[in-house]
C-alpha cells in the first residue's frame, strides 16, 4: 500500500533533514534575532495549516515569539493586507504552488517583512518568493493522505524554534527524533489490530491538547479522507486559559455528514 510505504520512509527522511537543513535553520534564526520582529505570521492551507498550529505552539513557548495565523483573502480578495513591515511571515506548503500563499508572502516581502517558506518542492513559486527557504525533501507523495511531508514540517518548525531560543538542551535531543519515530513504526502490528477492531465505527473523537492539538486536527482530517464510508469525526481541545482543576472542553474540530475538513484554532480561512 502506497501510504504505508511513505509512512515507513519517515525515520530516514527526518534524519536527513536534521543533517541537511541545520545551516538554513540557523541562518533564519540569526536573521530573526537580528531583526527582532514583534510577531510572526504563518500562512498555510490544509495539512500544512495543521502544522502551522504546532508552529504557533513551539515558537511561542520556546522562543517567546507571538504568532498569528494569516487570512489570505485580505490579500487576494479584499486588497486590504495588514501592516507586516516589522514582522516575520512564514509560509508552509507541500507543493509551493498555492497562489494565495504566494500573494501573502510577496506582499510581506514588498513591505519589508522577513519572509521564509517551509516547502517540499524547492523549485516552486513560494520558494522563489521567500528570502529564506527550509526544504522538507520528502519527495513525491502519491497517497491521498499526507504523511512524511507533515512530520517533516513539524520537525523543521521545532528546529527553528529551538535554534531561535538557543536552547542547547533541546538541540541535543533532536538527533533522537528519527529513532523515536522508528520505534513507533515497530508497533505496526498492534496498530493494525486496533484499526481492525475500530473498522466498523461510524463516529470518532480525536483528543489533543497543546503540542498535540495540531496532530489531533490532522488525524481527524486523515480519518475522514481515508475511511470508506467517510467517517464523521471530532477533535476537542481544552479551553484556553482554564486550569485543569476547572477544566472545560469546547469544540475544536468537528465534522458531520458532508463536512470535509475539521475546524479549530487555526487560520480563519483554513481549508
Amino acid at each position: 500500500m502506497q501510504i504505508l510505504s511513505e509512512i515507513r520512509e519517515q525515520p530516514a527522511l527526518l534524519a536527513g533533514i536534521l543533517t541537511r537543513e541545520q545551516p538554513a535553520v540557523h541562518r533564519l534564526a540569526r536573521s530573526l534575532r537580528q531583526r527582532r520582529p514583534p510577531f510572526a505570521m504563518i500562512v498555510a492551507r490544509g495539512t500544512s495549516d495543521n502544522a502551522a498550529v504546532y508552529g504557533k505552539y513551539v515558537l511561542e513557548s520556546l522562543a517567546r515569539l507571538p504568532v498569528a495565523l494569516a487570512a489570505p483573502s485580505l490579500y487576494t480578495l479584499y486588497n486590504a493586507p495588514p501592516d507586516l513591515s516589522s514582522s516575520c511571515v512564514l509560509a508552509l506548503s507541500q507543493s509551493g504552488q498555492s497562489p494565495d500563499l504566494v500573494a501573502v508572502l510577496t506582499e510581506a516581502r514588498r513591505q519589508g517583512a522577513l519572509t521564509a517558506a517551509v516547502v517540499n518542492q524547492q523549485e516552486s513559486p513560494l520558494a522563489e518568493a521567500a528570502e529564506h527557504v527550509l526544504w522538507c525533501g520528502a519527495g513525491l507523495e502519491r497517497a491521498v493522505a499526507a504523511t512524511k511531508s507533515y512530520t517533516a514540517e513539524l520537525l523543521l518548525l521545532a528546529m527553528l524554534a529551538i535554534a531561535l531560543a538557543e536552547d542547547a538542551n533541546l538541540a541535543a535531543q533532536l538527533p533522537a527524533v528519527p529513532k523515536a519515530v522508528a520505534s513507533v513504526l515497530h508497533l505496526e502490528d498492534q496498530i493494525a489490530s486496533l484499526a481492525t477492531a475500530w473498522r466498523s465505527i461510524d463516529r470518532c473523537v480525536v483528543l489533543g491538547r497543546g503540542y498535540a492539538f495540531a496532530t489531533a486536527l490532522e488525524c481527524s482530517a486523515r480519518a475522514m479522507s481515508s475511511s470508506r464510508p467517510a467517517l464523521s469525526s471530532a477533535s476537542w481541545r481544552k479551553t484556553s486559559g482554564v486550569t485543569l482543576g476547572r477544566s472545560r472542553w469546547t469544540k475544536g474540530s468537528a465534522c458531520e455528514g458532508r463536512c470535509s475538513t475539521p475546524r479549530g484554532n487555526r487560520s480563519p480561512e483554513s481549508t
